[in-house]
């Protein structure tokens, strides 16, 4: 058993946000970790990578798949606690130290840490004060709306005040930042590939709590989010599309039936 945590992160095509998220990872007050980046880039570059670091190329099918390379490579180098993240992230210094005490702490369980807007990301870019940047929530806990089949983050574009440093069960957990040990990949297995890209995250949390596996919201993990940055941004083309196609995977796969006929109705119409 390794005392070090996998960090697994993908990129495609965006090599401009990588160096932000490796610094932060050099900052680390806790070095038991490695990273592990799966690079699905038509176009790749060259990245200039620390010792820590592991380059996985390959073709693009997908985060999931993306993910689950890094996965698998990290079991077969002997780790079993991980950490799936966005790459168009920057970690608070003691994330590691804090993720690492999550996981051991709450075994057999996936736990999802406190994200804010990087500063000049908020979606509502004239609603905050300058002193408010950096503090302005992106997800503090999550919740599946089963009349639409919709995931929604808690706190989102509020900034914070201290009413989101409780320890808590919750509902979803964004695959932006998820952390577990091997009993979850044992019990539940790899992300779903089928998805390519949004709801993965989704589905791997319904497919833990229908195995009694427990989803922790834990705001001593701390990240801060340059939403959207692989995908174009919120709200391009490729972003609405997958939503929409896997919004209708999702829901046909765990919704009640009214549900399931609703989204029907919507996709096709």
């Amino acid at each position: 058993m390794s005392d070090k945590i996998a960090i697994l992160t993908v990129i495609y095509e965006n090599y401009s946000i990588v160096n932000d998220f490796i610094n932060s990872l050099n900052r680390q007050t806790n070095k038991d970790f490695s990273l592990y980046i799966s690079d699905l880039s038509k176009n790749k570059k060259e990245i200039n990578l620390p010792k820590y670091a592991k380059l996985i190329n390959n073709k693009n099918k997908g985060y999931a798949y993306g993910i689950n390379l890094g996965i698998k490579q990290a079991i077969e180098d002997g780790f079993d606690r991980f950490c799936i993240i966005n790459s168009d992230v920057i970690l608070s210094n003691n994330f590691v130290e804090n993720a690492l005490k999550s996981i051991n702490t709450n075994p057999k369980s996936i736990i999802g840490g406190k994200i804010y807007y990087e500063k000049g990301y908020e979606y509502h870019k004239n609603r905050y004060k300058d002193e408010d940047l950096g503090k302005v929530i992106w997800y503090a806990g999550g919740y599946v709306d089963w009349n639409h089949a919709t995931t929604h983050h808690k706190g989102i574009d509020k900034v914070d005040k201290g009413e989101f440093n409780v320890f808590e069960k919750t509902d979803f957990i964004t695959g932006c930042l998820m952390c577990f040990d091997k009993y979850v990949i044992d019990n539940i297995g790899l992300l779903d590939e089928n998805y390519f890209l949004y709801f993965e995250d989704a589905d791997y949390c319904e497919r833990a709590k229908r195995n009694n596996i427990s989803l922790y919201f834990d705001p001593s993990i701390v990240i801060w989010h340059k939403n959207a940055q692989s995908t174009q941004g919120s709200g391009s083309n490729i972003h609405v599309k997958y939503q929409k196609k896997n919004q209708l995977k999702f829901g046909l796969k765990y919704a009640p039936f009214k549900t399931k006929i609703h989204l029907l109705k919507n996709y096709f119409m």
